[in-house]
């Protein structure tokens, strides 16, 4: 049976608290400029091969990613640029309105849909309080088909921005000399540079497309794990891996 989920934003605030709100590039050059926070997060994975023709979820991981290499195994790495905050937003006003509306991100624009296609929306897994799903609300989805043109539109905006970054996040962290990497799926890497160093690599890397050369040599990278089975398995394929456990000193943390 076809299922229809209706919302309406009650002005609740709590999708707006205690985020890491991933950001275009553009869009985090402007959150940088404007005095914000930006982190950094990495998660790898193992790509011996192309993926079947219809292995749609790996294929969505590829056009996210660029390649690289961990130790002798070819790999594609996924790097994630987010604005991170502690308590509210830094935009959110004491009424629980946005003070920059017309300005903020797409992920805030099209909430509570979801960018991943291969992710269900499911108001369980929302901040929203029961009251913003109430049938009297317009609909937002009906048999997994969002209705809004604008959100659609903004999600399609967010794929693409989302694949056409690949090459500035692969010279962004290249010049930051970020190399780590959870492996996908099972947590992230997180790196949190200072906000002037992040807005001048940033800008470096992205009006930098002389090194995108597709002669490049790959860049190395390392994946870290808490689960030994998981630094087992990377071992034997001959990629290079870590417990999260030795990670004392380290410029990023674990996040699982």
């Amino acid at each position: 049976m076809a299922t229809t989920t209706h919302f309406a934003c009650t002005l609740c605030g709590k999708c707006c608290h205690d985020l890491k709100l991933p950001l275009s590039v553009d869009e985090s050059l402007v959150w940088l400029e404007r005095g914000g926070t930006v982190q950094v997060l990495t998660e790898a994975i193992p790509w011996p091969a192309e993926p079947a023709a219809d292995n749609g979820p790996a294929w969505h991981k590829r056009r996210r990613s660029f390649a690289a290499k961990s130790g002798v195994q070819p790999i594609r790495v996924i790097v994630t640029l987010v604005a991170a905050f502690d308590g509210p937003c830094p935009h959110l006003g004491a009424d629980m309105r946005c003070a920059a509306y017309e300005r903020r991100p797409r992920v805030c624009r099209m909430y509570p849909a979801e960018v991943n296609p291969y992710v269900r929306l499911a108001p369980v897994n929302k901040a929203c309080p029961p009251e913003a799903w109430a049938l009297k609300h317009p609909v937002l989805e009906h048999a997994g088909r969002l209705l809004d043109a604008e959100t659609v539109e903004l999600i399609r905006q967010s794929r693409d921005a989302d694949a056409q970054d690949q090459g500035i996040k692969e010279r962004l962290v290249a010049s930051l000399g970020y190399s780590t990497a959870a492996l996908s799926n099972e947590g992230y890497v997180v790196y949190a540079p200072r906000p002037a160093t992040a807005l001048e690599a940033l800008r470096g890397a992205a009006s930098d497309a002389s090194s995108s050369s597709p002669n490049r040599a790959p860049s190395d990278w390392t994946f870290i794990s808490g689960q030994p089975g998981t630094i087992e398995a990377l071992l034997s394929i001959e990629a290079k891996a870590i417990h999260r456990l030795h990670l004392e000193g380290s410029a990023f943390r674990y996040l699982g």
